[in-house]
């Protein structure tokens, strides 16, 4: 049986992390005084500090000998390649990537890739709010699972806090399920990570598959790896001689039909995006709490009350944290009661392609819909310069 704040819980309940420990902290204070209920074998208080000394030794061991293991089988005479994602750790897109480059042996491996899916969450940070970060195992690579965004991932790695590297040789993020094309690209987590590493100085591959649910197969992503695994390659060895193209990242999208691909071809970002569909959901089809709590008004009013003193729990922590000065805003939460009158509402997001008119043929989504795999550069700016084209087309001429 798992306790409140431990981490399967908090995978299962789908809180963050900052609100989990909010709530704790209110829990806390809201408990009577009872003394805690010791066994035969646990009878004086200094055993109990003893034991505890125990567990945090234990703990410190643990942690020391994961760094050193990680440490171990660090080989300095590879580049480090960094990966992440948006679909999460557990995708079999980033999986079947990560496999095919420790099976190459050439590199040192490194993840740290969403817990959850982050899919469409853009250039987003994770701000004054904590992140977790768990260590997770992934063969031949050095990994970790974080409760935030891509852009988090990347800007975590490169940061030096986490890794014992300072800076990797190229960051790919990737597989990703799903196109991101056109003006999808703004919007898509996939391309801000690869963005967030050019921004950071570091060169930076995005990889996306165009998953079609009629077509597409789990395996569809093992075979878009093996076809951009040559790409990718030379990519890392021209950045290794200094003549991968500079202030740019190159966005790949593989066709629904991997295997069956007519060859890469350079694109350019189109006008295509997919249209937002709001659909209305009835309170009683929301997973996330309507379905429960219809029959549980009562605890409904004790949850909303807990959640206003959580919150005003987590505010006052940060004021204290806080050297500088603030301005303190009275919170009416605490005080105030629940309003019964309030209407609540539910809708959920979903996408859905959108017919477009441009005919170019070197259009990111024009080549996908021919079977071609498209290869389009990205820069910082939201133009890409002539200059920068030119030097990201020969380059890939060269390559492929």
């Amino acid at each position: 049986m798992t306790t409140p704040g431990s981490s399967s819980s908090m995978r299962n309940n789908m809180l963050p992390p900052g609100l989990v420990s909010n709530l704790q902290d209110v829990l806390n204070k809201k408990k009577p005084n009872i003394p805690p209920i010791q066994h035969d074998d646990d009878n004086n208080n200094n055993n109990n500090k003893s034991n505890n000394t125990k567990v945090e030794e234990d703990e410190s061991t643990v942690q020391s000998s994961s760094s050193s293991s990680a440490t171990d089988d660090f080989d300095p005479s590879k580049p480090v390649i960094f990966v992440t994602n948006s679909e999460g750790i557990a995708s079999p897109g980033l999986t079947s990537l990560v496999e095919a480059l420790v099976t190459e042996g050439l590199y040192n491996v490194a993840v740290c890739a969403p817990q959850l899916d982050k899919s469409f969450s853009g250039h987003s940070f994770t701000y004054q709010e904590s992140i977790s970060v768990s260590t997770a195992e992934i063969e031949g690579a050095t990994a970790y699972e974080v409760t935030g965004t891509p852009v988090d991932c990347v800007s975590l790695a490169l940061s030096g806090a986490l890794f014992a590297w300072s800076k990797p040789l190229m960051v790919i993020v990737g597989v990703n399920k799903g196109p991101s094309c056109g003006h999808d690209m703004f919007s898509s987590s996939a391309v801000a990570g690869a963005r967030q590493a050019l921004i950071s100085g570091v060169p930076s591959l995005s990889v996306s598959l165009n998953w079609k649910k009629s077509e597409s197969q789990e395996s569809h992503f093992k075979d878009a790896v093996s076809v951009c695994l040559p790409l990718i390659k030379a990519a890392i060895r021209d950045v290794e001689k200094g003549a991968f193209p500079k202030s740019s990242s190159l966005h790949i999208t593989v066709p629904t039909l991997p295997t069956e691909n007519k060859g890469f071809k350079l694109t350019k970002q189109s006008l295509w995006r997919s249209k937002p569909i709001w659909q209305a959901i009835a309170a009683n089809r929301n997973p996330s709490a309507a379905r429960f709590m219809a029959n549980q008004p009562a605890m409904g009013l004790q949850l909303a009350q807990l959640g206003r003193d959580a919150s005003a729990a987590g505010a006052a922590r940060r004021l204290n944290s806080q050297k500088k000065s603030l301005e303190i805003v009275e919170s009416v939460g605490v005080s105030g009661k629940v309003d019964l009158t309030r209407t609540v509402k539910y809708f959920r997001l979903e996408f859905q392609d959108s017919n477009q008119e441009e005919t170019d043929e070197n259009l990111d989504f024009r080549a996908l819909e021919n079977g071609f795999v498209s290869v389009t550069p990205i820069c910082v700016s939201q133009l890409i310069e002539p200059d920068i084209e030119k030097a990201a087309s020969e380059w890939i001429s060269d390559a492929i």
